[in-house]
């Protein structure tokens, strides 16, 4: 048995539903508008921004517990401390932004992550305490004790974005599976106005959508966590129409495949599409 294997465990855990259920209302109520949770889903980087985020205050920490080894060091301990206990701010938001749009699995692992991390923020809180009051050798002991509880937050949120693939791009391998060469997806006459169809590229599902002579094509299989764009709704007009994923709300704009909204980061790849006696063809592009 592999020293994680013990999480999958937590993703079966139905026992943390009410509670998923409740905090997930609370989050999508209270971070509001979507421009905001666009932003703390990282939309504008093109990459999640909770990961980087994180960096902030286990650095700040990781460092206070390094000065806490030599003597004299309070003063600059204290201040990486609290400098890591204001940076959890950001940080928090932004991982509760993405953990509002995962599947219930994922969600379940996520709730225990942040549990974790508010043990260490408390720890650390406890620590700045005992350090104002003197009492030196409990606020280092709280220390080694906060980072700790946020090393086993981090090692779960590793397991969230490895072995469940929360915020990975689920389109990067349309380029080595989807077919690269002019490939036959059926009869322009089996293609209907105005309704989206899927079709496969190679291993690639295809997302095409005919609207008079244009006729758009996107990989189907939604950047954010695959979920079925052909099953989604359609928004906008002309230049910026769009598809809108069933799953979570991925919104993306069908002449490019940019992200308008997230929690998608990751562009969605577009697909070449062509008529030829009356055959539709398709490849991925270079």
């Amino acid at each position: 048995m592999q020293p994680f294997d013990a999480m999958e465990r937590l993703e079966r855990l139905t026992v943390l539903d009410p509670a998923v259920k409740k905090v997930r209302a609370l989050v999508r109520q209270k971070i509001q508008p979507q421009e905001l949770r666009d932003a703390l889903h990282g939309v504008w980087l093109g990459h999640p921004l909770h990961p980087p985020l994180t960096d902030v205050p286990i650095g700040a920490w990781t460092s206070a517990a390094v000065l806490d080894l030599f003597p004299r060091t309070g003063a600059a301990s204290s201040a990486l401390i609290s400098f890591g206990v204001v940076a959890t701010a950001p940080t928090a938001l932004a991982g509760w932004t993405d953990w509002s749009e995962l599947n219930p699995p994922e969600q379940r692992v996520g709730l225990v992550h942040a549990g974790a991390n508010y043990l260490a923020v408390s720890c650390y809180l406890a620590s700045l305490v005992a350090r104002t009051r003197r009492k030196y050798a409990l606020g280092k002991l709280l220390g080694f004790a906060g980072l700790g509880s946020v090393l086993v937050g981090g090692a779960i949120g590793g397991h969230l974005g490895y072995r469940r693939a929360s915020g990975a791009n689920h389109t990067a391998d349309v380029r080595d599976t989807g077919a690269s060469e002019w490939t036959d997806l059926g009869a322009a006459e089996e293609l209907p106005e105005g309704s989206p169809i899927v079709r496969q590229l190679g291993q690639v599902p295809v997302f095409l959508l005919r609207r008079g002579d244009l006729i758009r094509g996107l990989v189907d299989r939604c950047s954010h966590l695959s979920g079925p764009l052909h099953e989604g709704r359609l928004a906008g007009a002309g230049a910026d129409a769009c598809v809108v994923c069933p799953w979570h709300g991925s919104t993306f704009r069908l002449s490019d495949g940019t992200v308008v909204h997230g929690p998608a980061t990751a562009p969605q790849p577009l697909v070449a599409v062509r008529i030829t006696a009356g055959r539709i063809e398709g490849r991925i592009p270079a």
